[in-house]
């Protein structure tokens, strides 16, 4: 019942994150639920809460509207906190969200909830190599059962996504709009593809207007979802700066792949290097780090011992792409999972034997 009367809480015009904490708080503190509050004088919730007198005539708007008895229903699509499956990491936050709307896989929820993915982030004007870097990360993520978090923009945040698709990875987008807004307009194809396969969030209601502090939000959810943070490449100015600001808050591992010191597009991520994080020379290091993930299942297991069948005394990777019928880059991935994991060894004239 007290879920029910939160969303309708949360519903209302000017009560964002900090009000509606604070109504909480009163909640708390008078031992009452949601429904009781609702049916508080106005001047009674005025001498525990310092809101500004736009605020208490929307709130009286808003109630006159709704009625002393009102309808609620509770979008299926909508996580609140003290849901099962709302995710841990959010509740750290200064600003925790009041609600998350979510479109996809709801059994990635789970893995969320308990901060089981690696968040991937980077510039939009990124260089021919980053975009490399952040797609093969994805790739390599997927490979090892890791579900990718970022926040579908252009550049570095797509190339990781399309990396964690084409090995049949679990992306997960954090959006800067709601839900049924596409930004930029060019990823339209791109974010249904992210929501069939993967997991779509965001903490904006449908219809809510665009605005460029959404995106500074949407990364502080990116990072609170996550295990670690990647920064591939970015600039002196750049909102993976922000997330690894975050990220530092939060206690979350943040790691950088070093860029050209001449570009200014690495300008900014060089600089967080200085500043204790980690710095990622390649793929395998981070998956030598983090270990398996969530999704390893067992048919990632038959493909395993399918794969290490076909290596045989040795073999290319062209030599396993005729005998097992896959594409180079799905192979390229599950091979350096299989490397990090000391099952396999690349030689001489890349030839990978088992060990």
């Amino acid at each position: 019942m007290d879920r029910r009367w939160w969303w309708l809480w949360s519903q209302c015009p000017g009560l964002g994150s900090a009000r509606i904490h604070a109504l909480r708080s009163v909640a708390c503190e008078w031992s009452v639920g949601p429904a009781e509050l609702w049916s508080w004088p106005t001047e009674r919730l005025r001498t525990l809460l310092s809101w500004p007198e736009s605020c208490w005539s929307s709130l009286e708007r808003f109630r006159r509207l709704h009625g002393k008895a009102p309808q609620i229903n509770v979008p299926d699509n909508v996580l609140l906190p003290g849901d099962r499956q709302w995710p841990q990491g959010v509740d750290r936050l200064d600003r925790p969200p009041v609600v998350l709307h979510h479109c996809g896989d709801p059994l990635l929820l789970q893995e969320l909830q308990q901060q089981q993915a690696v968040a991937v982030v980077g510039t939009r004007a990124a260089s021919a190599h980053g975009l490399a870097v952040a797609e093969d990360l994805g790739c390599t993520l997927a490979s090892m059962g890791w579900p990718v978090i970022s926040g579908l923009a252009e550049g570095i945040d797509a190339a990781a996504h399309w990396g964690c698709l084409n090995v049949g990875g679990r992306p997960v987008a954090v959006l800067g709009t709601s839900l049924e807004r596409v930004y930029p307009r060019n990823h339209e194809t791109f974010q249904a593809e992210v929501g069939r396969k993967g997991l779509l969030l965001s903490e904006l209601s449908p219809g809510t207007s665009m605005n460029r502090g959404s995106f500074v939000e949407r990364n502080r959810l990116i990072v609170a979802l996550a295990k670690a943070l990647v920064v591939v490449e970015c600039p002196e100015r750049s909102g993976a700066l922000i997330s690894a600001k975050f990220a530092s808050q939060l206690q979350c591992p943040v790691w950088v792949v070093p860029g050209d010191a001449r570009r200014w597009s690495s300008r900014g991520s060089n600089a967080l290097l200085r500043n204790q994080a980690l710095p990622l020379l390649t793929a395998a290091d981070l998956a030598d780090h983090l270990g398996a993930g969530p999704l390893i299942s067992a048919s990632a297991s038959v493909a395993q011992d399918a794969l290490l069948a076909a290596i045989g005394d040795g073999a290319s990777i062209e030599t396993l792409q005729r005998r097992l019928g896959a594409r180079g880059n799905q192979l390229s991935s599950r091979l350096l999972a299989l490397e990090c994991e000391g099952q396999v060894v690349c030689e001489a004239g890349h030839l990978w034997r088992r060990r």
